[in-house]
């Protein structure tokens, strides 16, 4: 028997404009407003997927059966189990059945039951509000097909990938890149409104205010987004403000894409403090990064923030702005910090 054909992915994380909060009914993840991100080149997610070969694996990293997908009847003992390791262990169960059951979601897509070792590993924190998932999913996404014998055009392979994560679907595409919200699977996908290396200067400065795994997945808190009395207002304003975002980067005017961008990350964390029961990401530390935003915009230098779901800060500037801002994080908010920039795409290695 040939040995099993290993397929490497990496995915960037991406950080997003004009977010996404809020599902359609169902379980496919169907955003309620169109999002814009920026793919960040610094924060990468590497997944490397294989075919178990059938007969007995070892025991220590077998996913068990419990959490498979309730349709499934595995036991702990089948050869026929998924192995997943994630940062050099086994996840928690929450965590192994989100992934498990997307391995399922791939197999019946790839009509392919073949079993898979996943091993998955981050450049950056996981799963404090620096889009772990969406370059997690994403990277799972691209490598599984592969593994399974399928290789999807990028719109298919955002669809997939949104399957996981809503904005995993983003992170299939580099520099600039658009959900569109769509109302069945086939129209809720991915475009890039442009590349890499279309804006070179714009500079994207992640504060790591904490790298605590936050107490509340994303994952959930969409499913609390349409008790807030604020989201049906969010979901009006949104629209306009996304146009200000597109035509910002198609302008690489950093002032109007940063006053948008804080606009609805204000707004989107306003639906999650009004939510049913409120969700609160922020912390001390998360206020005192806007005031100090605030302060270097009065000092005259171009800095912009956005904040996805945690604590931490994504502070925007340009090239010529980078060391005030990076001074100031690292010395006013003593706070460790990755710089980004515009990313690339999904890029996958081996074939099968």
């Amino acid at each position: 028997m040939s040995a099993p054909h290993s397929i490497t992915a990496r995915a960037c994380a991406n950080i997003a404009f004009i977010k996404y909060w809020g599902n359609r009914p169902g379980d496919l993840n169907l955003p309620l407003n169109p999002s814009i991100s920026m793919t960040l080149n610094s924060c990468v997610t590497t997944t490397t997927v294989e075919p178990i070969p059938a007969g007995p694996q070892e025991p220590q990293a077998v996913v068990g059966a419990q959490h498979a997908a309730p349709s499934r009847a595995r036991t702990a003992q089948s050869a026929a189990d998924d192995e997943v390791l994630i940062g050099g262990r086994v996840p928690g169960e929450k965590a192994l059945a989100r992934t498990v059951n997307f391995l399922d979601a791939m197999r019946r897509w790839a009509g392919n039951s073949q079993r898979l070792r996943v091993i998955s590993e981050n450049s950056f924190p996981t799963g404090c509000g620096i889009a772990s998932s969406a370059s997690g999913f994403a990277a799972l996404a691209a490598a599984a097909a592969a593994a399974l014998g399928k290789h999807p055009d990028a719109a298919e392979l955002s669809r997939l990938a949104r399957l996981g994560s809503g904005s995993a679907a983003r992170s299939i595409m580099g520099g600039f890149v658009e959900l569109l919200p769509g109302d069945t699977h086939q129209a809720c996908h991915a475009v890039q409104l442009a590349d890499e290396n279309s804006w070179p200067e714009l500079r994207d400065v992640v504060a790591i205010l904490s790298s605590e795994e936050k107490t509340t997945s994303s994952a959930d808190g969409h499913k609390l987004a349409a008790t807030s009395e604020l989201f049906e207002g969010r979901l009006r304003a949104i629209p306009a403000r996304a146009q200000q975002v597109r035509d910002a980067i198609r302008r690489r005017d950093l002032s109007m894409l940063g006053s948008a961008s804080e606009e609805d990350a204000l707004s989107m964390h306003a639906v999650m403090m009004t939510s049913r029961p409120p969700l609160f990401y922020w912390t001390e530390r998360t206020i005192r990064a806007i005031n100090a935003v605030h302060a270097l915009r009065r000092r005259g230098i171009e800095a912009f923030f956005t904040i996805d779901a945690g604590p931490n800060v994504h502070i925007l500037c340009l090239d010529s702005g980078l060391d005030a801002v990076t001074s100031m994080v690292r010395d006013e908010l003593a706070a460790e910090f990755i710089i980004a920039q515009p990313g690339p795409g999904i890029r996958v290695e081996g074939t099968r």
